[in-house]
């Protein structure tokens, strides 16, 4: 029994006892601000929502060409969008026809 008060009191003069909390607070910090503590795994979380509601957004707008480019096959040809889309980017427009624009500011 005498040899564990040894111990303890070598550990006590040599200063080791402050290692333990020491060790401690360095792996509490790390669990929540290291490259993968917590801080890190909410922020991957949010960027993930931002990505999957880009996402969302890119896949509506592809849908909506392939429902165009469907309209413009040769199996259903739509003339009244066919010549919509040549006028906007011919800029073109019919004699009898009047062109309003607006102006940006």
């Amino acid at each position: 029994m005498e040899f564990l008060w040894d111990i303890q009191n070598k550990l006590k003069k040599s200063g080791l006892w402050l290692l333990g909390p020491i060790v401690m607070c360095y792996f509490i910090y790390h669990t929540i601000s290291g490259d993968r503590g917590l801080l890190k795994y909410i922020y991957l979380k949010q960027e993930i929502v931002k990505a999957e509601k880009v996402a969302e957004q890119y896949s509506l707008q592809k849908k909506e060409l392939e429902e165009k480019v469907k309209h413009l096959s040769n199996a259903s040809l739509d003339l009244d969008l066919l010549e919509e889309r040549a006028r906007i980017v011919l800029n073109m427009a019919n004699d009898d026809e009047f062109i309003l624009l607006d102006e940006e500011d």
